[in-house]
């Protein structure tokens, strides 16, 4: 087992990358500059990086890249070849092809397919669910763009070994998006941990409550979370029940760094009085 400044170091390495990679998404990045950001050579940093997250610099670019690009197909009406381009590609044919590979359609077919909400509305429940011990970095803004904050989370609790199962990732949305402004939405990005896990200066840990909620089981790309949620406030307004007062949780039962998009399983929670 790696001694705690060996962990410590890794995941400050790692999390300085995670963070530059996030910033600079949209520019060019290749092994050797990422190296530079971990202050490790391109052969340690090459192996650390693909013993952590058991995927190549280039694996997380690209599936970064795809991520956002899926989910500016669902919400904006930007063109193709723009979306392409920010995701990368130099030609929308090779977008097509590496965005099919991932998410099993073609970007066309992708923004075309509005059945999610129907399909999703028919696997909500009224449950209870019990409290979760997390370690978490607090977001603001936007929750769409949460993203960047949970890779940086994720390279704190990956040399920890606090990646793998039973660890869920939980998104935590503790203002309502329909009355606060975007950039001023707060929320957290966490990881279930054990409960000797004591988190640190940068990360910190708390116990989510648990109790009775809505919950709506997504099975696919994180992109569909926005015709899930459609659908579960639908469903919430026409049961009629009463809101609790606790934030909505999402949580992910599957790692997005070796899990394909059509793979995930999440888990949105509504609380309920």
């Amino acid at each position: 087992m790696p001694r705690i400044g060996t962990v410590r170091s890794r995941a400050r390495r790692l999390t300085r990358v995670a963070a530059h990679i996030s910033a600079h998404l949209d520019e060019p990045l290749d092994l050797r500059g990422l190296a530079a950001v971990a202050c490790l050579s391109p052969y340690h940093f090459h192996r650390l990086y693909r013993a952590t997250w058991r995927e190549t610099v280039s694996g997380t670019l690209a599936r970064l890249r795809l991520d956002r690009a899926a989910v500016e197909l669902t919400t904006t009406s930007h063109p193709l070849s723009t979306i392409a381009r920010r995701a990368g590609y130099g030609s929308l044919a090779a977008f097509s092809r590496a965005f099919a590979a991932a998410y099993g359609a073609p970007p066309g077919r992708w923004r075309a397919a509005r059945s999610q909400t129907k399909q999703t509305a028919m696997q909500i429940e009224v449950v209870e669910r019990s409290p979760m011990r997390i370690a978490y970095l607090a977001h603001v803004g936007p929750h769409h763009a949460i993203g960047p904050t949970f890779e940086r989370l994720y390279a704190w609790a990956a040399p920890r070994g606090l990646t793998g199962p039973p660890a869920m990732g939980v998104a935590v949305y503790l203002d309502d998006a329909r009355k606060t402004a975007p950039e001023n939405l707060r929320s957290e990005a966490a990881i279930t941990v054990p409960n000797d896990e004591p988190g640190d200066d940068q990360v910190h840990v708390r116990v989510l409550s648990g109790g009775r909620y809505a919950v709506l089981r997504l099975n696919g790309p994180y992109a569909g979370l926005n015709a899930a949620y459609a659908a579960l406030f639908e469903w919430f307004e026409a049961w009629g029940g009463t809101r609790g007062e606790g934030p909505i949780v999402e949580v992910y039962f599957n790692d997005p760094h070796t899990t394909a998009p059509a793979d995930r399983e999440t888990e949105i929670r509504l609380p309920l009085a």
